[in-house]
Protein backbone atom coordinates (compact mmCIF):
# COMPACT_ATOMS: atom_id res chain seq x y z
CA UNK A 1 0.00 0.00 0.00
CA UNK A 2 1.52 3.39 -0.94
CA UNK A 3 1.85 6.06 1.74
CA UNK A 4 -0.87 8.70 1.87
CA UNK A 5 -1.70 11.71 3.98
CA UNK A 6 -4.74 11.69 6.20
CA UNK A 7 -5.40 15.41 5.69
CA UNK A 8 -3.58 16.40 2.50
CA UNK A 9 -3.50 14.33 -0.67
CA UNK A 10 -0.04 13.85 -2.24
CA UNK A 11 0.48 15.06 -5.79
CA UNK A 12 3.99 13.75 -6.54
CA UNK A 13 4.48 10.31 -8.03
CA UNK A 14 6.02 7.96 -5.49
CA UNK A 15 9.54 8.04 -6.86
CA UNK A 16 12.20 7.63 -4.16
CA UNK A 17 14.70 9.55 -6.30
CA UNK A 18 12.39 12.47 -7.08
CA UNK A 19 13.83 14.74 -4.35
CA UNK A 20 17.52 14.43 -3.66
CA UNK A 21 18.29 17.76 -2.00
CA UNK A 22 16.66 20.46 0.10
CA UNK A 23 16.17 24.03 -1.08
CA UNK A 24 18.55 26.32 0.83
CA UNK A 25 16.40 29.37 -0.03
CA UNK A 26 13.19 28.25 1.70
CA UNK A 27 12.53 29.75 5.11
CA UNK A 28 11.57 26.66 7.13
CA UNK A 29 14.01 24.46 8.98
CA UNK A 30 12.85 20.84 8.62
CA UNK A 31 13.62 18.60 11.58
CA UNK A 32 13.06 14.83 11.52
CA UNK A 33 12.32 13.05 14.81
CA UNK A 34 12.69 9.26 14.83
CA UNK A 35 13.21 6.39 17.24
CA UNK A 36 11.74 3.11 18.46
CA UNK A 37 8.10 2.61 19.44
CA UNK A 38 7.37 4.08 22.87
CA UNK A 39 10.55 6.12 23.17
CA UNK A 40 8.58 9.36 23.60
CA UNK A 41 8.68 10.95 20.14
CA UNK A 42 5.13 12.31 20.21
CA UNK A 43 5.53 13.65 23.74
CA UNK A 44 8.76 15.34 22.65
CA UNK A 45 7.06 16.89 19.62
CA UNK A 46 4.21 18.19 21.79
CA UNK A 47 6.64 19.69 24.28
CA UNK A 48 8.70 21.32 21.53
CA UNK A 49 5.57 22.88 20.05
CA UNK A 50 4.60 24.29 23.45
CA UNK A 51 8.08 25.73 23.99
CA UNK A 52 8.57 27.20 20.51
CA UNK A 53 5.13 28.17 19.14
CA UNK A 54 5.02 31.65 20.70
CA UNK A 55 8.20 32.83 18.99
CA UNK A 56 8.31 30.68 15.86
CA UNK A 57 5.82 29.58 13.21
CA UNK A 58 5.67 25.79 13.63
CA UNK A 59 3.94 22.98 11.68
CA UNK A 60 4.02 19.21 12.26
CA UNK A 61 3.78 16.11 10.06
CA UNK A 62 3.31 12.78 11.86
CA UNK A 63 3.70 9.25 10.49
CA UNK A 64 1.75 6.13 11.48
CA UNK A 65 1.29 2.92 9.51
CA UNK A 66 -2.50 2.74 9.43
CA UNK A 67 -3.83 5.46 11.79
CA UNK A 68 -3.55 9.17 12.56
CA UNK A 69 -3.12 8.51 16.29
CA UNK A 70 -0.03 10.65 16.86
CA UNK A 71 -1.53 13.63 15.03
CA UNK A 72 -4.79 13.20 16.96
CA UNK A 73 -2.87 13.12 20.26
CA UNK A 74 -1.11 16.39 19.40
CA UNK A 75 -4.40 18.01 18.41
CA UNK A 76 -6.12 16.88 21.59
CA UNK A 77 -3.25 18.27 23.64
CA UNK A 78 -3.59 21.59 21.76
CA UNK A 79 0.10 21.48 20.90
CA UNK A 80 -0.70 23.62 17.85
CA UNK A 81 -3.87 24.71 16.05
CA UNK A 82 -5.35 21.65 14.35
CA UNK A 83 -4.72 22.94 10.84
CA UNK A 84 -0.97 23.03 11.54
CA UNK A 85 -0.79 19.26 12.12
CA UNK A 86 -1.06 16.70 9.32
CA UNK A 87 -0.94 12.90 9.52
CA UNK A 88 0.69 10.64 6.95
CA UNK A 89 -0.44 7.00 6.91
CA UNK A 90 2.55 5.15 5.52
CA UNK A 91 0.93 1.74 4.97
CA UNK A 92 4.45 0.30 5.22
CA UNK A 93 7.50 0.21 7.48
CA UNK A 94 7.98 3.75 8.81
CA UNK A 95 11.58 4.05 7.61
CA UNK A 96 10.40 3.54 4.02
CA UNK A 97 8.36 6.75 4.10
CA UNK A 98 11.10 8.89 5.62
CA UNK A 99 14.11 7.50 3.77
CA UNK A 100 13.30 5.46 0.66
CA UNK A 101 10.02 6.85 -0.72
CA UNK A 102 9.59 10.29 0.80
CA UNK A 103 6.98 11.62 -1.64
CA UNK A 104 3.95 11.53 0.67
CA UNK A 105 5.85 13.17 3.51
CA UNK A 106 7.38 15.76 1.22
CA UNK A 107 3.93 16.58 -0.19
CA UNK A 108 2.56 17.10 3.31
CA UNK A 109 5.53 19.25 4.32
CA UNK A 110 5.44 21.42 1.20
CA UNK A 111 1.68 21.92 1.32
CA UNK A 112 1.71 22.82 5.02
CA UNK A 113 4.50 25.32 4.49
CA UNK A 114 2.68 26.85 1.51
CA UNK A 115 -0.63 26.98 3.40
CA UNK A 116 0.78 28.78 6.43
CA UNK A 117 3.17 31.15 4.70
CA UNK A 118 6.47 31.94 6.37
CA UNK A 119 6.89 28.76 8.41
CA UNK A 120 10.03 28.79 10.55
CA UNK A 121 10.05 25.19 11.73
CA UNK A 122 8.60 21.96 10.33
CA UNK A 123 8.75 18.90 12.60
CA UNK A 124 8.44 15.51 10.86
CA UNK A 125 7.80 12.69 13.33
CA UNK A 126 8.50 9.19 12.09
CA UNK A 127 6.43 6.21 13.12
CA UNK A 128 8.13 4.00 15.70
CA UNK A 129 10.92 2.03 14.06
CA UNK A 130 14.22 0.31 14.79
CA UNK A 131 17.77 1.60 15.17
CA UNK A 132 18.35 1.75 11.41
CA UNK A 133 15.68 4.41 10.83
CA UNK A 134 17.17 7.61 9.46
CA UNK A 135 15.67 10.40 7.36
CA UNK A 136 16.49 11.25 3.76
CA UNK A 137 18.29 14.57 3.48
CA UNK A 138 15.81 15.29 0.71
CA UNK A 139 13.11 15.46 3.38
CA UNK A 140 14.75 17.07 6.42
CA UNK A 141 17.69 19.33 7.16
CA UNK A 142 18.59 17.81 10.52
CA UNK A 143 17.36 14.80 12.46
CA UNK A 144 16.85 13.84 16.08
CA UNK A 145 16.85 10.23 17.27
CA UNK A 146 15.08 9.32 20.52
CA UNK A 147 15.93 6.37 22.77
CA UNK A 148 14.53 5.67 26.21
CA UNK A 149 16.05 4.08 29.28
CA UNK A 150 13.49 1.26 29.32
CA UNK A 151 14.79 0.08 25.96
CA UNK A 152 17.98 -1.11 27.62
CA UNK A 153 21.14 0.74 28.62
CA UNK A 154 23.15 -1.35 26.15
CA UNK A 155 21.38 0.15 23.11
CA UNK A 156 23.71 3.15 22.64
CA UNK A 157 26.72 0.85 22.83
CA UNK A 158 25.29 -1.45 20.17
CA UNK A 159 24.67 1.59 18.01
CA UNK A 160 23.13 1.61 14.56
CA UNK A 161 22.55 4.39 12.01
CA UNK A 162 19.93 6.18 14.13
CA UNK A 163 22.21 6.33 17.17
CA UNK A 164 25.40 7.09 15.26
CA UNK A 165 24.21 9.43 12.50
CA UNK A 166 21.43 11.60 13.95
CA UNK A 167 22.40 15.24 14.42
CA UNK A 168 21.08 15.06 17.99
CA UNK A 169 20.57 11.94 20.11
CA UNK A 170 18.05 12.14 22.95
CA UNK A 171 18.17 9.68 25.86
CA UNK A 172 14.61 10.00 27.18
CA UNK A 173 12.78 8.89 30.33
CA UNK A 174 15.83 9.25 32.53
CA UNK A 175 13.44 9.61 35.49
CA UNK A 176 12.50 5.95 35.00
CA UNK A 177 16.05 4.61 34.84
CA UNK A 178 16.17 3.46 38.47
CA UNK A 179 12.96 1.49 38.02
CA UNK A 180 14.24 -0.45 35.00
CA UNK A 181 17.83 -0.91 36.16
CA UNK A 182 19.33 1.40 33.53
CA UNK A 183 22.57 3.33 33.98
CA UNK A 184 22.03 6.75 32.38
CA UNK A 185 25.67 7.81 32.71
CA UNK A 186 26.71 4.67 30.89
CA UNK A 187 24.17 5.32 28.14
CA UNK A 188 25.44 8.86 27.66
CA UNK A 189 29.07 7.76 27.65
CA UNK A 190 28.50 4.88 25.23
CA UNK A 191 26.48 7.14 22.93
CA UNK A 192 29.20 9.79 22.90
CA UNK A 193 31.77 7.18 21.83
CA UNK A 194 29.58 6.23 18.86
CA UNK A 195 28.80 9.74 17.67
CA UNK A 196 32.03 11.56 16.74
CA UNK A 197 31.31 14.56 18.99
CA UNK A 198 27.72 15.01 17.84
CA UNK A 199 25.56 16.02 20.82
CA UNK A 200 23.66 13.72 23.18
CA UNK A 201 21.14 15.05 25.72
CA UNK A 202 19.19 13.35 28.52
CA UNK A 203 15.53 14.25 28.93
CA UNK A 204 12.60 13.58 31.22
CA UNK A 205 9.34 14.72 29.67
CA UNK A 206 7.22 14.66 32.81
CA UNK A 207 6.43 18.27 31.92
CA UNK A 208 7.12 20.55 28.99
CA UNK A 209 10.28 22.03 30.51
CA UNK A 210 11.96 18.64 30.17
CA UNK A 211 12.39 19.32 26.45
CA UNK A 212 14.16 22.66 26.97
CA UNK A 213 17.59 21.37 25.97
CA UNK A 214 16.19 19.99 22.71
CA UNK A 215 14.31 23.23 22.04
CA UNK A 216 17.52 25.21 22.63
CA UNK A 217 19.34 22.98 20.13
CA UNK A 218 16.62 23.59 17.54
CA UNK A 219 16.79 27.35 18.10
CA UNK A 220 20.55 27.16 17.48
CA UNK A 221 19.82 25.30 14.21
CA UNK A 222 17.31 27.98 13.22
CA UNK A 223 19.86 30.70 13.92
CA UNK A 224 22.55 28.89 11.96
CA UNK A 225 20.20 28.48 9.01
CA UNK A 226 19.35 32.17 8.99
CA UNK A 227 23.04 33.08 9.07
Amino acid sequence: MPPHTDDISPSHAHDPFAHQSVDPDRSALRVGIGGPVGSGKTTLVGSLCALLRDEWSVVVVTNDIFTSEDADALREAAALPSERIVAVQTGCCPHTAIRDDIAANLDAVEQLEALHGDVDLTLVESGGDNLTAIFSRGLVDVQIFVLDTAGGDDVPRKGGPGVAMADLLVINKVDLARYVGADVDRMLSDAAERRDDRPVVPTSLVDTSGASSVADWIVDQLAARRR
